[in-house]
């Protein structure tokens, strides 16, 4: 049975899946990324797990895989196939696809970003199923985002598309890390919301999830926290529909797992903002953690359909 290897790697663990042609999930797996052993050995975990999932598709389907796809965080180079870098695995320069190609005895590889290669998996067959315009978000550690055009995720001239947590939204904000003040993901991730709750609350072992639960109960404190923190992410948000238009917005991260205690004031707070602006669905993601690995399911059937009709 034809099939391919998908790699969702994040900071402390990887998802990993054996896909068919129909998009079925055929085998599914997770490992440590064993990032506390350093950089070097992130990549032979990768390259191992990516080789074991190759012996297994052999043994049980009968072929091994005919092309890889991998989805990893920090800056992508996907033209080139390098993780250009990743502050949380130590990667800087990384030829991955490279590294990959040769593990697995020269298939073709394909690499995308994290993000952008889950708002794929949610276009195509999620939240935004059928949908020509979409732009994906996704509130987690920090914020991205992915352009989803007619099927197909725009990565940008440079392959930093999408980086819609990098709006400046409050100018005298909080230091971001790319060297800007007030950017959105600063204010309206889910670990802008954990930090905010904490000290708030005056417990540094409160995340965003007991901030909603406390939002749930009616806790003054924690209604201001969630306040300012949907204030600051619509905000975000209408920059990027008065830029892209989409027609529907889709949100995901864990911060959306908060429901509607999220999504009935967000999109309140965009419909107040809106003036010439088309207001677009706004609608929560519907495959969690899997869209990653759907995600690098697609990005390896559409290298092979690329290479086919070259």
């Amino acid at each position: 049975m034809r099939h391919v290897i998908a790699l969702d790697v994040g900071g402390t663990g990887m998802k990993a899946a054996l896909v068919g042609a129909d998009g079925t999930l055929l085998h599914e797996e997770r490992r440590a990324t064993g990032r506390e052993r350093g950089p070097d050995a992130v990549v032979e975990t990768i390259l191992g797990f990516a080789a074991d999932l190759r012996a297994y598709g052999e043994e049980h389907f009968g072929e091994p895989a005919v092309a890889a796809g991998v989805a990893v965080p920090g800056i992508v180079d996907a033209e080139r196939g390098i993780a250009v870098y990743a502050a949380n695995l130590g990667w800087r320069d990384l030829p991955l696809r490279d590294l990959l190609g040769e593990r697995l005895g020269s298939v073709p590889v394909a690499l995308g970003h994290d993000v952008r290669t889950g708002g794929l998996a949610e276009g195509r067959g999620g939240a935004g199923h059928g949908t020509d315009r979409f732009l994906f978000v996704a509130l987690g550690t920090g914020i991205a985002g992915a352009i989803g055009i007619d099927g197909v995720v725009e990565a940008g001239a440079h392959g930093s598309a999408g980086e819609i947590g990098h709006i400046v939204v409050r100018p005298d904000g909080p230091e971001c890390g790319c060297g800007q003040r007030g950017c959105l993901e600063t204010l309206a991730s889910a670990a802008a919301v954990t930090r905010a709750w904490a000290a708030a609350c005056g417990d540094p072992t409160q995340d965003a999830a007991d901030c909603a639960r406390a939002v749930d109960a009616g806790d003054p404190a924690a209604l201001r926290v969630w306040a300012d923190a949907v204030d600051a992410l619509a905000a975000g948000l209408i920059t990027a529909i008065t830029l892209l238009d989409p027609r529907t917005l889709i949100i995901g991260g864990g911060l959306a797992e908060a429901g509607e205690t999220l999504f009935t004031p967000l999109r309140a707070a965009v419909e107040e903002r809106v003036t010439f602006q088309t207001l677009p669905h706004i609608v929560p993601a519907t495959l969690g953690d899997t869209a990653g690995c759907l995600g690098a399911g697609l990005l390896a059937w559409d290298l092979l359909a690329t290479e086919v009709s070259v």
